[in-house]
C-alpha cells in the first residue's frame, strides 16, 4: 500500500490482497494518513488489487464513516469488473463514486 497526499486529496494504492487477514492492517494505517492529513477528498485506487473477499466492503464502509464526521468525500478507482460488482451489489455507490480500471 502506497499513501500520496496532495493537498487536500489523500490517495491510496492498494495492493495485493485485501482478506480479514490483511484489512485490519490498512484500516488502521489509512485512518492515520486520515488523521494526520484531513483531506476533503480520499481516494482509494483498486489498480492492484487481486483478490478482495467482504472486508474489502468494510474497509470502504469504516472510511467512509470516518471521512463524513469532517465532511470529506470517498472516491474507488480502478476497480476490477468483479470488484465492481461487489460494490455495486453492496451499494457503495451511495456512499462514494465509483470508477472501473481500463
Amino acid at each position: 500500500m502506497q499513501i500520496n497526499s496532495t493537498g487536500e486529496v489523500l490517495t491510496v494504492y492498494l495492493k495485493g490482497e485485501i482478506d480479514h487477514h490483511l484489512a485490519r492492517g490498512m484500516r488502521e494505517e489509512i485512518d492515520k494518513a486520515i488523521d494526520y492529513y484531513m483531506p476533503s477528498l480520499l481516494i482509494l485506487d483498486f489498480g492492484e488489487i487481486s483478490f478482495m473477499d467482504s472486508s474489502g466492503i468494510g474497509l470502504v464502509m469504516g472510511r467512509y464513516k470516518n471521512l463524513k464526521k469532517n465532511g470529506a468525500k470517498l472516491s474507488l478507482v480502478n476497480l476490477n469488473e468483479n470488484i465492481y460488482k461487489i460494490m455495486k451489489l453492496a451499494g457503495i455507490e451511495r456512499l462514494a463514486e465509483i470508477e472501473k480500471g481500463a
